[in-house]
């Protein structure tokens, strides 16, 4: 399994938006093959910090998925939200 972190750091008057497009994507991002969860949290003292936490089978299948259709949709509109460039990272659970 594969673990994959990704922190968005929003304009404050683009968090509406960006909220409207993960929710209107997320049930079609958990459906992708391979995708075995998908969570978005909100940073404790800035809330127009996000992060998105997904379970992937492996990288195989996450960069499957980045090559999607549903990606080339949903990453271009996520990014024209940024107020800094996002950190994104894959971690393997320790056993």
């Amino acid at each position: 399994m594969l673990i994959r972190l990704v922190r968005m750091t929003f304009a404050p008057e683009h968090v509406p938006a960006f909220l409207a497009l993960f929710h209107a994507s997320e049930n079609r991002i958990r459906q992708q093959p391979g995708c075995r969860h998908l969570e978005l949290w909100q940073d404790a003292d800035n809330p127009a910090i996000y992060c998105t936490y997904s379970h992937w089978d492996d990288a195989a299948a996450l960069a499957a998925y980045r090559k999607s259709a549903l990606f080339g949709e949903v990453w271009p509109a996520t990014k024209r939200l940024f107020a800094a460039p996002p950190v994104a990272f894959s971690v393997n659970p320790v056993l």
